[in-house]
C-alpha cells in the first residue's frame, strides 16, 4: 500500500525490515509492516505557575507557551514519534507532562531569587524559565516556539503587589507629612507584615506538605505501573520462546519421521531390487541347467559331474556372500538408529541448558533492572530537592519512619522513671506594649519573679538549698 501524510504530518513506519522506526512524508507499507500518522503542528498551553520566591512569597505566574515538535532536526522528530506520537496532542498525558517540566523549572528558579529581582528583573527571568523549560523539553523532541509571561499575580490571601503599590501611593500622597505618616506607615506595615509572615509560613508549610504527599503517591503509582508493564513484557518474551522451542521440537520430529520413511522406502526398493537380480539369476540358473541338460546329452557322465560340482560350490559361495551382506546391512541399520538415539538425547540435554542459562540471564536483567530503577529514584529525588544530599536524607528518614522509630524507643526508654517536672512563667500576660523605660523594669522585675520557683525546683530536684545571701526557702515551699 502507498501511504502519503498532509503538510502538517509524517508517517511512523515499523515492521519487517526496519530496525527502529523510518519517518517519511510518503512511502510504500508492505506486508508484515504497520504504520501510523502524528501532527507536527504546535499546541498552546496556558498554565498559572504557583511559586515562591527565596523569602518564601508565594505568586502566580500566569504564562502561555506555544510548544510542537522539533522539525527541522531529524533524532528529535525520532525521540517525539516513539514518545509523544502515540498520545494525543491535546490530551491530559501530553499536557501533564508539558506543565509538570514548566512549574518544575519555574519554581526551582523562583525559589533562588528574590520578589525585588523577579519582579525588576522579568524580562531576564522569563527568558531564564525559557532557556531551563526548553532544555527538559529537548529529551522528548519538543521545542518552544513562543512563549508569554503575564504580569505576576498575588495569590489569594498574599497582596504583597497590592502593599506595594498602596506603599507607592502612600509615599507619593503623604510627602508632605513625613514625620506623621512615617510613624503611622510603620506601625500598620509592622502590624501587616508579621500577620502576613505568620499566614505566608502556614500557607507555605501545607503547599509544601502537599506538593510532597502529591509527587509521593504519584511516584509510587509511576513505580507500579513501570514494574506490571515488566511483568507483562517478561510473561509475553517467555510464551514467545516456548511458542518458538515447541515450533522447532517439531520440525525436528516431524525430520526424524521423514528421515524414517525414507529409510524404510529405501529399504523396500532395496529388498525388490534385490528380489528382482535373484529371480534373474534363478532364471539363469534355469537357462544355464536347460543348457547342461543338452550338454549332459552329448558329454560324458564325469564331465556333467565336475560342472555339477562347480555350480553346486559356486551357489554354497554366494549363499554365504549374500548372509554377510544382509547382517552388514543390519549392523548399519542398527548404528544408524543409536546415532539418532544419541543426537535426540544430546538435543534434549542441550535444550535444558539453554534453558538454564536463559533463566539466568533474565535473572540477573531483573536485577539490573531493579537497580536502575533504584538509582533513578533516589536521582529523581535529589533533582527534585536541588541537589541537598541532607534534605535527600531527611527525607528518606521520614519516609522510612527514622524518627518515629526513634520517638517510640525514647518513649520506651523512660517509660515508669515519673520524673519530676516544673513550669513557670514570669509574663505578665496582658500583651500591652509600654514605653521603654518602664519595659526594662518589667525585664529586671521577671528576674526576681523567676527566683523563688527556680530555688524551689532546684531544692525539689537535688534537695539543695540557696546561699543565705541570695535568700531563703520557707519550710511550707520546702515541703511543697
Amino acid at each position: 500500500m502507498y501511504r502519503v501524510a498532509k503538510a502538517s504530518e509524517y508517517l511512523v513506519i515499523t515492521g519487517v525490515g526496519i530496525i527502529d522506526i523510518k519517518l517519511a512524508k510518503k512511502a510504500w507499507v508492505f506486508h508484515g509492516q504497520s504504520y501510523s500518522k502524528f501532527d507536527v503542528s504546535p499546541v498552546n498551553y496556558t498554565f498559572e505557575v504557583q511559586a515562591m520566591s527565596s523569602e518564601k512569597l508565594p505568586f502566580i505566574l500566569p504564562a502561555v507557551f506555544t510548544i510542537g515538535p522539533r522539525i527541522d532536526d531529524e533524532e528529535s522528530l525520532f525521540k517525539y514519534a516513539k514518545l509523544i506520537a502515540p498520545h494525543d496532542k491535546l490530551s491530559c498525558h501530553n499536557k501533564e507532562l508539558v506543565q509538570g517540566i514548566i512549574e518544575g523549572e519555574t519554581r526551582v528558579l523562583a525559589a533562588s531569587m528574590t520578589m525585588e529581582e523577579i519582579f525588576k528583573g522579568t524580562k531576564e527571568f522569563k527568558q531564564e524559565v525559557f532557556e531551563k523549560v526548553q532544555l527538559e523539553l529537548n529529551q522528548f523532541g519538543l521545542l518552544i516556539y513562543n512563549a508569554n509571561v503575564k504580569q505576576l499575580v498575588d495569590v489569594p490571601g498574599h497582596e504583597y503587589f497590592s502593599y506595594l503599590g498602596q506603599k507607592t501611593q502612600m509615599e507619593a500622597a503623604n510627602q508632605a507629612k513625613v514625620d506623621v505618616a512615617e510613624a503611622k506607615k510603620k506601625g500598620d506595615l509592622g502590624s501587616k507584615e508579621k500577620e502576613g509572615e505568620t499566614l505566608r509560613n502556614a500557607a507555605a508549610i501545607d503547599a509544601e506538605t502537599k506538593i510532597a504527599s502529591t509527587q509521593r503517591q504519584g511516584e509510587g503509582k509511576k513505580e507500579e505501573i513501570k514494574v506490571k508493564a515488566e511483568v507483562k513484557i517478561f510473561e509475553n518474551l517467555r510464551e514467545a520462546e516456548l511458542a518458538e522451542a515447541n515450533a522447532d521440537l517439531a520440525k525436528k520430529k516431524a525430520g526424524w519421521s521423514r528421515e524414517a520413511q525414507v529409510a524404510e522406502i529405501e529399504a523396500n526398493k532395496a529388498v525388490a531390487l534385490r528380489d528382482a537380480e535373484l529371480q534373474k539369476e534363478v532364471e539363469e540358473m534355469n537357462a544355464l541347467t536347460q543348457t547342461e541338460k543338452l550338454k549332459a546329452q552329448f558329454l560324458s557322465k564325469a564331465g556333467v559331474e565336475y560342472e555339477t560340482k562347480a555350480q553346486e560350490a559356486n551357489w554354497e559361495l554366494y549363499k554365504k556372500q549374500k548372509e554377510a551382506e544382509a547382517h552388514l546391512y543390519q549392523k548399519e541399520k542398527e548404528a544408524q538408529a543409536q546415532k539418532a538415539t544419541a543426537e535426540a538425547g544430546f538435543y534434549g540435554r542441550k535444550q535444558a541448558a539453554d534453558g538454564d542459562f536463559y533463566a539466568k540471564i533474565k535473572e540477573a536483567e531483573g536485577l539490573k533492572a531493579l537497580a536502575e530503577a533504584q538509582g533513578a529514584y533516589v536521582r529523581t529525588l535529589l533533582d527534585a530537592m536541588g541537589g541537598n544530599y541532607a534534605a535527600l536524607r531527611d527525607y528518606l528518614m521520614v519516609s522510612g519512619g527514622m524518627y518515629q522509630d526513634i520517638a517510640k524507643i525514647n518513649a520506651e526508654a523512660v517509660r515508669g522513671l515519673q520524673p519530676k517536672i516544673s513550669i513557670w512563667t514570669n509574663g505578665s500576660g496582658d500583651g500591652q506594649q509600654q514605653s521603654g523605660s518602664n519595659n526594662a523594669m518589667n525585664e529586671v522585675a521577671g528576674v526576681y519573679k523567676m527566683l523563688p520557683p527556680l530555688f524551689s525546683t532546684v531544692n525539689e530536684q537535688t534537695g539543695m538549698l540557696p546561699p543565705s545571701w541570695m535568700g531563703t526557702l520557707t519550710d511550707s515551699t520546702i515541703n511543697n
